[in-house]
């Protein structure tokens, strides 16, 4: 039966950034060495160079050819360090996440036990990075340890915990490490963070990022809470410097913070000495890294709930005369929550669902209509009649009657 078929194109659509990660990570690991060979090669060319020029003789000559042999080791040494810590082991995990997307690909129906247990595993990985996105390590950690998962992107973990315990040194080392590729991200900074303003607002992007300024300046609004004006001013001259271009209205800000202090009155300062803008600094991080990893702003669980709430939503969910007893969107307090923010579904033909039972009205269940106009299915006014001696009641008007006093509707 068709319905059993397993839908590939629809499921894997939702696999991309699981493979996408290790990928990601690879790609940066490959440049980093590809770096180290052309920085250490050039160097070695440059110095053979000047040896042709030069023609050393004796102890000079032997001198520069240790040298340049200890150039090569040191090259080789980094290369095995890298590939031991950092390739190898992320090769391995795309291999791994590859070999359990072929083995969903070979699934045909969705009644195989196989299909089963690769369903249960993926709602297993969906529900640790939901719990890795809401601050839920330790749940997420219990899930993948009872369920033998990959726990990804823990040192995102570790750096968020950095900035939560109000410190931007580990974030601020994780910035110098991907320098290139965040000056060619675009998040909005979190110096344009107002009080008011939404989280939703904050993370749309607007320009290039600025993650490390903002950590910068994090830090220096630190030392003058601190009352550490000397050391702040020094913290200033050395890190604002390469942002006076960029940044300067950003920087001016700061520089007025030495004149006042926590106390102040006037709202741009205020604005600064805010401690709600070290939560604003973890979301603008978050969506930072997010995008750096090729990840989703929403956990993969959201995605997929979005898309199975979206294809259910209709205009009657939200009609408390009309809500249907098993469909998630009517439910005002669990999914139907989440289904608020999807738009409604498009059906070419319409579906008629029985409001008492909740099952479709179609030519084996056909709609009955009361005489005043309400329509259920036959099955669910038959049930009732057979409990009640023949007599049937409008759930929504209270209007009874005898079974034999409604009409069949057909549908054209």
């Amino acid at each position: 039966m068709d319905v059993l078929k397993v839908n590939h194109d629809g499921a894997l659509m939702f696999e991309k950034p699981f493979v996408q990660v290790p990928h990601e990570q690879f790609r940066k690991f490959f440049k980093t060495s590809q770096r180290h060979i052309e920085r250490d090669f050039s160097a070695l060319q440059k110095e053979s160079n000047e040896a042709v020029k030069s023609q050393p003789q004796g102890a000079s000559a032997a001198k520069l050819i240790d040298a340049m042999i200890s150039r090569v080791e040191g090259l080789k040494r980094k290369l095995s360090e890298l590939q031991t810590n950092n390739v190898t082991p992320s090769h391995a995990a795309m291999r791994r996440r590859l070999n359990h997307l072929a083995a969903f690909e070979a699934l045909t129906s969705t009644d195989q036990p196989q299909f089963s247990d690769w369903a249960d595993t993926r709602l297993d990985r969906w529900l640790v990075d939901w719990s890795l996105r809401n601050g839920k390590e330790r749940t997420a950690k219990c899930i993948a340890h009872a369920k033998g998962i990959e726990v990804g992107l823990t040192i995102l973990m570790f750096l968020e915990e950095a900035l939560r315990r109000h410190s931007c040194s580990e974030a601020l080392m994780w910035c110098s490490q991907n320098k290139t590729a965040l000056t060619k991200m675009k998040v909005r900074s979190a110096s344009a963070y107002h009080p008011t303003g939404s989280a939703d607002d904050f993370l749309h992007a607007s320009q290039q990022s600025s993650l490390e300024f903002d950590l910068r300046q994090q830090e220096f609004v630190e030392l003058v809470r601190a009352d550490k004006s000397a050391e702040a001013m020094a913290y200033a001259r050395k890190y604002f410097s390469p942002y006076l271009d960029t940044h300067s209205k950003e920087v001016t800000h700061c520089m007025g913070l030495l004149a006042c202090g926590p106390d102040t009155l006037l709202r741009q300062y205020q604005r600064l000495y805010d401690p709600s803008r070290w939560k604003h600094l973890i979301q603008l991080f978050r969506a930072v890294s997010y995008s750096l990893n090729s990840l989703p702003t929403e956990p993969t669980l959201n995605l997929a709930l979005f898309a199975g709430l979206a294809s259910l939503k209709l205009p009657s969910c939200y009609d408390s005369q009309s809500k249907n007893i098993d469909c998630p969107v009517c439910d005002g307090r669990g999914l139907g929550v989440l289904g608020e923010t999807v738009p409604l579904s498009h059906h070419v033909n319409s579906t008629i669902v029985c409001h008492i039972s909740g099952r479709i009205m179609n030519e084996n269940n056909p709609p009955m209509c009361f005489p005043n106009g309400y329509v259920y299915s036959e099955e669910a006014l038959r049930a009732m009649a057979a409990r009640n001696e023949g007599t049937v009641v409008c759930p929504r008007s209270g209007y009874s009657c005898h079974l034999s006093q409604l009409r069949k509707v057909y549908i054209t």
